[in-house]
């Protein structure tokens, strides 16, 4: 089985998750732990079929955010329960789609670049570090998509620093949302 196959959780009656591969059972920071390496997972309740995958990764977000592992500043965590209830709903499941979509693109190009002028790219270790930025990020970005990014698939070229542009397309997005939320 590659890492491209989702790793199948079955959520029995007990409520007990049951890892498919290994034949055993995992709780809910071995579910995190596959994702922060990079997998992909589905967790299926055994007995309806329903799909339980987003709940327990909000579970999972909710746990973390709990125990001061903050991601999440309050005024996004805000704007995401307004968007329930708003009209606009419809678009921001694509805003926040694109707006991991533009971190991924700004941290391929800045371990790219990290790679080429850092001297610290020749430390031994440096190629883990970087493997495990990489997977935290793949984790972040609830795997939307390769990473790196694909050939063809590299972030567009600006005018200015790397830093610039991240923080120009940060404050556009931040401007588009206020804008939603009016």
């Amino acid at each position: 089985m590659t890492d491209d196959t989702p790793l199948l959780i079955k959520r029995y009656a007990s409520r007990r998750l049951y890892n498919t591969e290994t034949s055993d059972y995992v709780t809910l920071e071995d579910i995190a732990t596959f994702i922060r390496d990079g997998r992909e997972v589905q967790i299926i309740d055994l007995k309806s079929g329903d799909d339980l995958t987003r709940q327990y990764l909000l579970q999972i977000i909710a746990e973390h955010e709990s125990k001061g592992e903050s991601v999440l500043p309050i005024n996004v965590l805000m704007d995401l329960v307004r968007s329930y209830t708003s009209s606009a709903n419809s678009v921001v499941p694509q805003f926040l789609a694109a707006s991991f979509e533009m971190l991924r693109d700004g941290q391929s190009k800045m371990m790219e670049n990290m790679g080429k002028m850092n001297p610290m790219a020749k430390m031994p270790g440096f190629e883990t570090m970087q493997a495990q930025q990489k997977a935290f990020l793949n984790a972040m970005t609830g795997g939307m998509g390769p990473w790196p990014p694909r050939p063809g698939e590299a972030p567009k070229a600006g005018g200015g620093s790397d830093l610039d542009e991240i923080k120009a397309q940060l404050a556009e997005l931040q401007a588009k949302l206020a804008r939603m939320n009016k």
